[in-house]
C-alpha cells in the first residue's frame, strides 16, 4: 500500500514538473517609450527621463553663454566621462551614459567627441589607413578635437524596507568640469522615489 502511495506521489510530482515546463510565456509588445515598472528597480524609463531632464538643465545654465561669449560664439566641445554606480543594485551605467550622449548631441548646442575607448579604436583605424590607404584618403594624426568640458557623476540609492513594503530612493549627481582649469561649472541633481509593495499571498 505504501509503495503505491509513493508511486502516486511521484507521478503527481512528475506531472507537475512537466506542466510547468510546458507552459508558454505570455509575451506582449509595448511601446518603447512606455513606462513599465516590474521590479521597482532602476529601468530604461528612469535612465531616459533623468538624462533628458539633466541635460536640459545643464544646457540652460550660464556656463554655456559665458563660454560662447568668450570664444566668438563657438560651441563648447563636451565629453561624457565615468558615471559610477554607487547604488545597492546592478545598474547598467553604460546605457545611462549613452542616453546622456544622445541628449547632448541632439540638443545642437554643443559639439561632442568620442569617449576614451572609442577614440582608441579610431586611432587604430588611422594607423591602418597610414599603412594601407592612399595618401589622398588616409587621415592624418594630430587632427583630433580636444574636449573643453567633461560630464561625470554617480548614481546612488537608499532603500527603506518594512515587511512587504519598501521605498527606493535614487539620487543621480552629475558635474560638468572645465578640463583646462578643473573648475566645476555646473552641478546637477535628480531624485526619484518609488514605493514598492509586494503581496504576501502564497508565501
Amino acid at each position: 500500500m505504501m509503495k503505491k502511495i509513493i508511486e502516486l506521489i511521484g507521478c503527481i510530482w512528475i506531472a507537475g514538473v512537466l506542466l510547468v515546463a510546458c507552459e508558454t510565456p505570455r509575451v506582449q509588445r509595448i511601446e518603447v517609450g512606455e513606462t513599465v515598472d516590474v521590479s521597482g528597480g532602476w529601468n530604461d524609463s528612469d535612465s531616459r527621463m533623468v538624462s533628458e531632464e539633466m541635460i536640459a538643465d545643464v544646457l540652460s545654465r550660464p556656463w554655456l553663454d559665458t563660454y560662447k561669449n568668450s570664444h566668438q560664439g563657438k560651441a563648447p566641445t563636451v565629453i561624457v566621462g565615468t558615471v559610477r554606480n554607487r547604488s545597492d543594485e546592478h545598474i547598467n551605467t553604460r546605457t545611462f551614459v549613452k542616453d546622456l550622449e544622445r541628449s547632448l548631441i541632439n540638443s545642437g548646442q554643443v559639439e561632442f567627441v568620442a569617449d576614451q575607448a572609442e577614440r582608441q579604436e579610431v586611432r587604430e583605424e588611422r594607423k591602418d589607413q597610414a599603412a594601407h590607404s592612399s595618401e589622398a584618403t588616409a587621415k592624418e594624426e594630430g587632427q583630433e578635437l580636444g574636449a573643453d568640458f567633461m560630464l561625470q557623476g554617480s548614481i546612488n540609492t537608499i532603500t527603506d524596507r518594512l515587511e512587504d513594503r519598501q521605498v527606493r530612493f535614487y539620487q543621480v549627481n552629475l558635474e560638468l568640469i572645465d578640463i583646462k582649469s578643473h573648475k566645476k561649472v555646473w552641478i546637477g541633481e535628480k531624485k526619484i522615489k518609488k514605493l514598492v509593495e509586494r503581496s504576501s499571498v502564497g508565501m
